[in-house]
């Protein structure tokens, strides 16, 4: 059974497959997100990111930050803290633009490796279990600038490398770009996009043929050209935002938006071409100090396993933060989905705006 289960963590995470490099959820981990801001609001935040965080998001937003420097730190646990994501990040305003670096961690540690804990002649050596972990990392190299001096469009660059690692077993390495830009329309309307894996990040995995063989049920595994290779295809998330002023004190900001796969998935909208989910969220803030947000996302056809029924699942999410002076403390919570199971997912964030200090 412990066998069965560690191939289909290595699938999972190495997307094994002898048929095609292109793999349509390979580096799914950056598609994540990084802020409780941003996630409460359910990725509704492709226009309006406008800290150190926006390269997640939309490398773009990074041209709001107008002085100094801003670094952030997130932590979140997923599926009762069996996996854990990480963020840093530190983000500086050059003469021209700003540049920004990030890195990125999701991994399950501790997984027990029992494929040798039976010898040929069926004793059991509990001494022979050990430990590995799967992890996934990346660092972003961001660089955000208005180009020709237009001060209406903000466009960002993110370039980066990306390790991937399932203990013994296998690793691989990857690189790519993301593209993003912002237009600051008439009457405070904002344009977002951001196109991911721009150019197709391309993974090269090597395979430790001899560890692999021993989970594969004691057969030798042989990988072919395509288990070494895989493609991240381009994805591409465009929403439109507007702030509205309640009173001197109070603000509502929402978005809308799209997100589009090009390949065939379970969203609301599919094809063989692309598949089209739509998105929302909105944040109601006061003083510019306490914040209340919520969004929803990831809206999908699904099959009831139960009655056979074709149903809408979709993720709710819902947060909170508080700000003081330069210094800003936020929280999201999310569902997995409805009509899925009922794991739900904390995300605590820190930011540091070295500006806001200074100018106080």
């Amino acid at each position: 059974m412990m066998k069965k289960y560690l191939l289909i963590l290595f699938s999972f995470a190495f997307g094994l497959s002898q048929s095609q490099i292109i793999r349509k959820y390979s580096n799914e981990f950056l598609n994540i997100g990084a802020g409780a801001r941003g996630l409460a609001m359910g990725g509704a935040v492709i226009s309006n990111q406008n800290d150190v965080y926006s390269p997640m998001w939309n490398p773009a937003g990074l041209l709001s930050i107008e002085r100094d420097w801003q670094g952030a730190a997130m932590h979140a646990e997923y599926f009762e803290s069996i996996a854990k994501y990480d963020y840093l990040a530190y983000a500086k305003v050059l003469e021209e633009g700003v540049f920004g670096v990030s890195v990125v961690r999701l991994g399950v540690d501790n997984i027990l490796n029992t494929t040798q804990m039976i010898d040929s002649e069926g004793n059991i050596d509990y001494d022979k279990i050990t430990k590995f972990s799967q992890s996934d990392y990346a660092a972003l190299l961001s660089y955000a600038f208005h180009p020709g001096g237009n001060q209406k469009l903000d466009v960002g660059i993110n370039a980066k490398i990306v390790y991937r690692n399932v203990g013994k077993f296998a690793s691989g390495y990857g690189f790519g770009f993301d593209v993003g830009a912002i237009y600051k329309g008439d009457n405070g309307w904002k344009f977002g996009g951001m196109l991911r894996d721009a150019t197709t990040t391309v993974n090269f995995w090597t395979i430790n043929q001899n560890e692999l063989s021993t989970v594969v049920n004691g057969e030798e595994f042989n990988p072919t050209p395509s288990d070494k290779m895989e493609l991240t295809m381009p994805k591409l998330n465009v929403g439109a935002s507007k702030l509205f002023e309640i009173n001197s004190s109070v603000y509502v900001l929402p978005e809308a938006g799209l997100n589009i796969d090009f390949a065939k998935t379970a969203a609301l909208i599919s094809s063989d071409i692309a598949s089209i989910t739509p998105y929302a969220g909105a944040e109601l803030g006061y003083q510019k100090m306490i914040f209340v947000r919520l969004g929803v996302n990831r809206f999908q056809s699904i099959t009831d396993i139960e009655d056979l029924k074709r149903k809408v699942s979709f993720q709710p999410s819902a947060g909170i933060g508080i700000r003081y002076r330069g210094l800003t403390l936020d929280y999201a919570i999310s569902n997995s989905g409805i009509g899925g199971s009922n794991f739900y997912s904390n995300f605590f964030s820190l930011k540091l705006d070295m500006g806001e200090f200074r100018n106080d």
